[in-house]
């Protein structure tokens, strides 16, 4: 039997939200994404030319993760899930992909926004995957998203 995990990261706890409704919905086990330093609502403030996150994404940093998803061997099937920043994945998923081996897993990628579209966002994160591992789905998730529209997108996914 394949196993899965979701593994999320959330600024403000709306992707925390969705991440931990889709694990509950489909049974899987969740893990949160943490940076070591933590985000300020001054962090996240795009508008601001100096915030944190404008740095990150424009000197394309690492973010430094708090933590590290243990026995990652054991799942087939990721679940990754983050808020859209400038079109794509904040860069600490960037830096939570390259932290594993993705051979031979099924990754789909799961995003909220209150305005911005996937766009190419899994295009994007591909490079950071080594070239291992397939990206099988990407879908948004607004603030509407049914718990049942979650457990069939994750039996969906799986194929179960």
């Amino acid at each position: 039997m394949s196993k899965a995990v979701v593994a999320y990261f959330s600024a403000e706890g709306t992707t925390e939200l969705v991440a931990k409704n889709l694990a509950r919905q489909a049974g899987l086990d969740v893990f949160e994404i943490e940076p070591v330093e933590k985000y300020t609502p001054s962090d996240i403030n795009w508008k601001n030319p100096l915030a944190r996150c404008n740095k990150e994404k424009i000197g394309k940093k690492d973010v430094p993760i708090k933590n590290k998803l243990e026995n990652f061997e054991q799942f087939d099937t990721v679940f990754i899930g983050f808020p859209i920043w400038y079109y794509g994945a904040p860069n600490i998923i960037q830096t939570f992909v390259k932290d594993y081996d993705w051979t031979g897993k099924k990754i789909a990628l799961f995003a909220t926004s209150g305005g911005s579209e996937m766009g190419k966002t899994a295009e994007k994160l591909l490079p950071f995957f080594g070239g291992k591992g397939e990206i099988v789905a990407a879908k948004l998730f607004r603030g509407s998203v049914t718990k049942e529209d979650l457990k069939n997108w994750a039996e969906e996914v799986s194929g179960e």
